[in-house]
């Protein structure tokens, strides 16, 4: 049976608990990452994203133009890095433009 608080906490600090509890952290993580993508980028790139996913921590993009994908391999630490910042912690260490 789950433990009880008998002290008041708060919605957040009791989904938090519940999403540790649970180990629910992964699969966070993966939808977070594919809706920072979506959000960072932009309608121009996101026109050209076909799939995002998340694996370990390394995060795979599908792009239909390969002219887009060489123009964002140049850029891939500085993505890397907005992308860690919009999720609040270093999810991802790598990414593989495809």
């Amino acid at each position: 049976m789950p433990k009880r608080h008998n002290e008041h906490i708060s919605i957040a600090d009791a989904l938090k608990e519940f999403v540790e509890t649970n180990k629910l952290e992964k699969g966070l993580n993966k939808v977070n990452a594919a809706e920072a993508w979506t959000k960072l980028m932009g309608n121009g790139v996101n026109n050209y994203t076909t799939a995002v996913k998340l694996e370990r921590d390394t995060l795979y993009v599908q792009l239909s133009s390969s002219v887009l994908r060489e123009e964002l391999s140049y850029g891939k630490e500085k993505i890397i890095n907005m992308l860690n910042e919009e999720l609040g912690s270093e999810v991802i260490k790598k990414l593989i433009l495809r």
